[in-house]
């Protein structure tokens, strides 16, 4: 499974017509993003976060210039699953910080924990490089979230609960070393979370 995120933060015009009403899209009021999945299958777990609705909880500023967006769970390289590797990026007004597995003299470290209850998704994620941390803390409710019904190009509907909404809310706090640099809130933050039920199948 492969993965571009060509428009984390994404300016949309135009309008939308759900059941016989019709809604206006304008680049003022909309938190657009816009991104890419192909491959043979799909990753297991399967973690997403986006949001570039953004309010500094240090300065109470509203950060226009601000996006973050985290994906993967459990990539390929060359055949063999990674576990517990996600890739993640910040763009904090106008600096970009990037915590990629990928590009291994940055030593990215990642924990992340997942949990559904009888209401909320839950998401805690940790990120470290040499020089920067990255807390994220993230939930949604249940209601306000889809089951997709994702099928891979073998036929295979392996992902059973996937969840995926647009309305979660919590924090993104990052460091530089042990400085904070901010702890910022977020919402309208596009989640997703599944698992396989039998990931050893992978």
């Amino acid at each position: 499974m492969f993965w571009h995120a060509e428009g984390m933060k994404t300016a949309y015009e135009g309008y939308i017509i759900y059941s016989g009403e019709k809604y206006l899209v304008s680049p003022e009021t909309c938190y657009g993003y816009a991104d890419k999945n192909w491959g043979k299958n799909f990753t297991t777990p399967w973690v997403w976060l986006s949001s570039n609705n953004i309010t500094s909880e240090v300065t109470g500023k509203k950060l226009e210039n601000s996006v973050f967006d985290i994906g993967g769970g459990r990539p390929k390289v060359w055949g063999l699953a990674l576990k517990g590797k996600l890739l993640s990026a910040f763009w904090y007004e106008g600096k970009g910080y990037e915590f990629n597995f990928s590009k291994f003299w940055t030593f990215t470290r990642t924990k992340f924990h997942c949990t559904e209850t009888d209401e909320q998704i839950v998401w805690h994620i940790e990120q470290k490089t040499w020089r920067h941390k990255m807390i994220t803390d993230i939930t949604c409710q249940k209601s306000d979230m889809l089951l997709i019904n994702y099928e891979a190009p073998t036929g295979e509907k392996r992902h059973q609960r996937l969840f995926n909404g647009g309305n979660g809310s919590g924090t993104v706090q990052l460091f530089k070393g042990k400085k904070l640099i901010d702890r910022v809130h977020v919402e309208n933050v596009g989640c997703e979370y599944g698992e396989y039920d039998h990931p050893d199948r992978y």
